[in-house]
């Protein structure tokens, strides 16, 4: 996937009215404690507190500039579903936002405030996925998917800020759920020039990205039953899947306990608050730290949007989850 400098400045020209520039912060508590440079990008900072925002606003202007459909319809475990709501809003069409039971109430609450008609079916992200086209086509709503060209682009724009920002930077870790996220980290760096290793990370109990990275090609059967929502994925999209294959260093499965403990340590040392995916990176780095002694490394925050309930959990040194989620 390649993007020309022209896509990346009009993306940008899309966001700047809604979504500022998110700061990215060297935060020496975390160097101590993992023996190298520790650089946080904060996507906690968007209007939706999690990167997504971007990708929604982007894709919604250039679809409104093609002809705007009669509505939007679109699958979530939250925080692209908040994106489409709030870019749809802008576009003046309504949107359905289709979760899988047992989301989170509060993510669920948030899209429902920034305009979206949401509905709960499916047992997962998948069968919601399911359900999502089935209510585009009896609508007659535009099926918007979890990975397109255009929203890629829009959160490229984190990207770019990022190399902006800093120099130097030898690796960047960041969560993969669908995919956009690592895939615009991967445009951005090729469109730049740039040497930075870029590894996306996933939590053991939805291990597809990684299964599917190693083998070469899709490995069906997997579970995703993290308490990670946002990277509960257990079928990638062929195309970010390619992207990946060519551009990312590595992939990393981390267990749902170090996820918790990156969620802590973020908090004790930065006083942010992230969501389970959001630490994601930060717990790959913490495993990998060896590899990387001495180095400037990048990791992505992609979201702050948890429950209180799974907070106080985690805070506590409790995983969420951990008793009844089963292994893939």
């Amino acid at each position: 996937m390649q993007f020309t400098k022209e896509e990346i400045a009009d993306a940008v020209a899309i966001l700047r009215p809604r979504v500022p520039p998110t700061p990215a912060y060297a935060w020496p508590l975390l160097a101590a404690r993992l023996g190298l440079e520790v650089i946080v990008k904060h996507e906690n900072h968007t209007p939706t507190g999690a990167f997504k925002a971007r990708g929604g606003l982007v894709y919604m202007e250039r679809l409104r500039r093609a002809g705007l459909p009669p509505g939007v319809v679109t699958a979530t475990r939250g925080n692209h579903g908040q994106s489409i709501a709030i870019g749809a809003r802008a576009a003046g069409i309504p949107a359905l936002i289709v979760v899988p039971k047992g989301n989170s109430p509060e993510k669920n609450a948030a899209m429902r405030a920034f305009g979206g008609e949401v509905l709960i079916a499916g047992e997962d992200f998948d069968a919601a996925r399911g359900r999502a086209a089935a209510e585009a086509a009896a609508r007659g709503y535009r099926m918007v998917p979890s990975f397109h060209r255009d929203l890629v682009q829009g959160v490229a724009t984190y990207a770019l800020e990022l190399f902006a920002d800093w120099q130097g930077i030898d690796v960047v870790f960041a969560p993969v759920g669908m995919g956009s996220g690592l895939c615009g980290l991967i445009a951005m760096r090729d469109l730049l020039g740039l040497k930075t290793e870029i590894v996306g990370v996933v939590a053991e109990r939805a291990p597809a990205f990684a299964r599917a990275f190693r083998a070469g090609h899709p490995v069906p059967g997997l579970a995703a039953q993290t308490f990670a929502d946002g990277i509960a994925c257990r079928e990638p999209p062929p195309e970010a899947l390619e992207v990946i294959l060519r551009g990312a260093a590595d992939l990393v499965e981390v267990a749902e306990a170090e996820i918790a403990e990156a969620m802590r340590v973020l908090f004790t040392d930065t006083h942010n608050l992230a969501e389970g995916a959001g630490a994601a990176a930060l717990a790959g780095l913490m495993k990998c730290r060896a590899r990387y002694a001495g180095k400037r490394a990048a990791v992505i925050l992609s979201g702050g949007n948890i429950d209180r309930e799974t907070l106080l959990a985690v805070l506590a040194g409790q995983t969420p989850g951990d008793a009844r989620a089963a292994k893939p």
